[in-house]
């Protein structure tokens, strides 16, 4: 291959590993691993974890009518300097194809990319601002758990819980009002005891959608996010990523009532 040739951009290895590339482009970019080992060495680490993940949302795997149908629906990847452009690559999204977020395993479909980009951008900047601040990191302590609920809920327009994350140590501070794509969303947090917070961002989708899980990092702020036909769900901290990832399977439990 010669390095004349157009580069593949990482979001192209994304879509490489979720088997989201058409044929010629799946060619091309193996040509380019072949000549960028510290490439390859990338891409199998997200094949591993893809691996990992599917067998740890196994449990929930099963097969819906018309699955078949919504993958045939989801578009090819198009490369374009515009797309290149957008939050995706930036924020180095690791999309898993765990597909826990539905309980089925599919690809991501119906899901707006500037909306997802947005909403990891979104919680991570929640979790920096309000896992912060000392005196008042949320509107609404956790000691008035029942009208947090209620209040949240209703400005959200949908049944809310706040999720019970005691089994990992980290006990409801409170929450708060909080903007998410433009609407009331609401932002709750949680705290070990040595300290340590983690923040649960719910929002309003932009169109109804469904998502598995997926992954983004920026620095040492890691976040897992999803969404769930009419609402979007990010859990974000500064804790093992491993750890976190069963928090936010354990939310995504709690939140489907």
């Amino acid at each position: 291959m010669s390095d004349q040739e157009e580069p593949v951009s990482e979001e192209e290895l994304h879509a490489y590993v979720d088997g989201q590339l058409p044929p010629d482009d799946v060619a091309r970019v193996e040509r380019w691993l072949e000549q960028h080992p510290e490439s390859a060495a990338k891409v199998l680490e997200w094949q591993r974890q893809n691996s990992e993940l599917q067998g740890i949302f196994a449990p929930y795997r099963r097969a819906l009518p018309g699955d078949a149908a919504l993958v045939k629906s989801q578009p090819a990847l198009q490369r374009s300097p515009a797309r290149a452009k957008t939050g995706l690559v930036a924020a180095g999204i690791c999309l898993f194809a765990a597909g826990a977020a539905t309980g089925h395993f599919v690809p991501a479909t119906r899901a707006p990319i500037v909306q997802e980009a947005s909403l990891h951008d979104e919680a991570s900047s929640a979790f920096l601002i309000y896992a912060n601040e000392v005196r008042h990191p949320v509107e609404v302590r956790a000691n008035e758990k029942d009208h947090l609920v209620n209040w949240l809920g209703k400005r959200l327009e949908h049944k809310f819980v706040a999720p019970d994350l005691t089994g990992f140590g980290f006990n409801l501070v409170g929450g708060r009002l909080v903007p998410v794509n433009g609407k009331a969303g609401a932002l709750l947090m949680y705290e070990e005891a040595s300290g340590k917070r983690l923040t649960v961002l719910v929002g309003q989708s932009m169109d109804e959608a469904v998502t598995s899980f997926r992954f983004a990092a920026k620095g040492p702020v890691e976040t897992f996010y999803w969404i769930d036909d009419t609402l979007s769900y990010a859990v974000t901290g500064e804790i093992p990523r491993d750890t976190l990832r069963r928090i936010a399977d354990i939310c995504y439990q709690q939140f489907d009532v």
